[in-house]
């Protein structure tokens, strides 16, 4: 099995530094093959969302497995529709029925729309009750996190935020940093958009190593600390995509590909109100 690196979260967590995103996994069959093929590659590790659609397979999933519950880190997230003290309380309990699970190991806020700080507050409880073992954000921004931590008694242990190497977050990261939360990125291959697979510097990088470009901005997120679960459900690159870490990009090699930062964002802005208005209108199931 690969052996992956853990990142200790704040609260002495261990979390797995790499895994796998079912994001848009909205097959069965598809869903199923994509997470029998990522265990059999070592993956351990598995991030999900109420909005996705997919916990009851998962759960099916892990059952059929036959892997130990303490052997997986499973993370799910409540859903914008679900935001309040009583509405997370049941969106978390529907979340465990489908996962068919006794704990989860980490539960986000999937953004920041209106009334997060109650939703924040029914997470705590499950939290001190070990039936979640950490709790975080996702998509939030500085400010999010200023106002969050201000109103409640638990620190986020991780911010799952877009991140990939044409939109790198350095200031967030240095505020993740110096409140000693766990930087995760979502779509950390920036869903293959804007060329940056056929980027001048990353191919150059990833020929030097003879490692393919996704490979090389996988091992680039693995250095800076950063938690990342790339999406494929293709058993090749499944395996591809865990294959790095019998390489290590040099000094010279991580400051080429900060000089990628464009300060532009492939999906939503946090920001936009507009979009979590209408997102907190879509009911899940």
């Amino acid at each position: 099995m690969t052996n992956i690196p853990n990142i200790k979260l704040n609260n002495d967590v261990l979390i797995p530094q790499f895994g796998l995103g079912v994001y848009k996994m909205q097959e069965k069959s598809e869903f199923m093959d994509a997470i029998n093929w990522a265990f059999e590659a070592g993956y351990r590790h598995i991030d999900t969302a109420a909005y996705y659609g997919n916990e009851e397979w998962l759960g099916q999933a892990i059952k059929e497995s036959g892997l130990a519950r303490e052997e997986l880190f499973i993370t799910s997230k409540v859903w914008n529709a679900d935001h309040g003290y009583e509405e997370t309380k049941s969106a978390f309990e529907k979340t465990m029925k489908k996962l068919d699970l006794d704990y989860l190991d980490l539960y986000l806020i999937h953004w920041p729309s209106d009334n997060y700080v109650e939703t924040w507050k029914a997470m705590e409880e499950f939290y001190k009750e070990g039936r979640i073992k950490s709790i975080g954000v996702s998509n939030f921004q500085i400010h999010h996190l200023q106002d969050l931590m201000s109103k409640t008694d638990v620190v986020p242990a991780v911010d799952q935020v877009e991140t990939h190497p044409y939109f790198q977050q350095d200031e967030l990261r240095e505020f993740l940093l110096k409140n000693n939360i766990a930087h995760e990125a979502w779509g950390p291959l920036g869903h293959g958009k804007n060329d940056l697979f056929t980027d001048p510097i990353l191919t150059k990088i990833s020929e030097s190593h003879n490692k393919t470009v996704a490979q090389v901005i996988l091992r680039w997120h693995i250095q800076r600390n950063t938690i990342v679960f790339p999406k494929s459900v293709h058993k090749e690159r499944l395996a591809q995509n865990i294959d790095i870490f019998d390489f290590e990009l040099s000094d010279e090699e991580m400051t080429e590909i900060k000089k990628l930062e464009t300060g532009k964002r492939f999906a939503a802005n946090p920001d936009d109100k507009e979009f979590l208005a209408e997102s907190a209108k879509k009911k899940i199931d």
